[in-house]
């Protein structure tokens, strides 16, 4: 009777969205990866003082890692750093912690995306380096939704799919798209900046595109608009990261940038 082969992964890039425990030595990781997407995976014993993984196993921290298994739980095998940035720190850290709920929210688990592998990691670096908070997180926000499929056509209206009038506010709502708002709506942007944010989507390079156009991406209207979308799509009404920044406002005093920077 012949028997299924194990499925071993190797040497897959990956970053640790969260994690928990499992028993008093192992964890359970959640893994954003490359191929594979969103993978669940056990670290049996990793969290020994002499274990080799302790010191690598950290959100926003790049990886290469092996696992085997077929189940829904793999088995963690191997993980070392694979270098190019430190860890984001302060304030940063939160906003990483932030971009993990997104992806903990919003992707199924073994749904494959790698398209989103290079900007995630690139928004990773960009606060890992002190790069603005709200642009980082707007631009890695369109990006996700795009992929996700999630993101409506920034050029035209939703519901008439007429073009946008370059000097006509417009507001982005969660089930009607691009919709022509008044002159005073402080959600709404001329529609001349919608159409300049597709386009650095449609560009071969978006992430760089898109920081090009980082003063539209650093607006309240931006801000609001894809909150809709996400709170809508993720079905929560709020983020555990932006209830953290309020507690931490409250126990003060500590700089830190402004809330809705960090809200999605």
């Amino acid at each position: 009777m012949a028997t299924r082969q194990r499925v071993r992964v190797h040497d897959e890039p990956a970053f640790v969205l969260h994690h928990h425990d499992w028993s008093e030595s192992s964890l359970i990781l959640e893994l954003f990866t490359r191929h594979h997407g969103r993978v669940v995976l056990v670290g049996k014993g990793v969290k020994r003082p002499t274990s080799q993984f302790r010191a690598v196993l950290l959100p926003l921290v790049p990886l290469r890692v092996d696992w085997s298994g077929e189940a829904e739980v793999r088995t963690l095998k191997a993980a070392q750093y694979a270098g190019g940035h430190a860890m984001p720190a302060g304030d940063a850290l939160l906003a990483g912690y932030y971009l993990n709920e997104l992806m903990l929210r919003l992707m199924a688990r073994d749904d494959p995306h790698p398209a989103l592998f290079d900007p995630y990691a690139a928004a990773v670096q960009a606060l890992a380096r002190g790069a603005d908070v709200a642009v980082t997180l707007r631009a890695f926000e369109l990006l996700l939704l795009r992929e996700l499929g999630w993101l409506p056509h920034l050029a035209q209206e939703g519901l008439r799919l007429l073009p946008l009038e370059a000097g006509q506010p417009y507001r982005l709502l969660p089930e009607a798209g691009l919709q022509p708002s008044g002159p005073d709506d402080a959600g709404a942007l001329p529609g001349a900046h919608w159409q300049a944010v597709q386009a650095a989507l449609d560009a071969s390079d978006p992430w760089s595109a898109l920081w090009a156009h980082a003063p539209t991406l650093g607006t309240t209207a931006m801000r609001v608009g894809l909150s809709g979308l996400l709170h809508y799509h993720s079905g929560v009404r709020s983020f555990q990261t932006r209830e953290l920044m309020r507690a931490l406002r409250r126990i003060g005093p500590r700089p830190t940038p402004p809330l809705n920077d960090l809200s999605p």
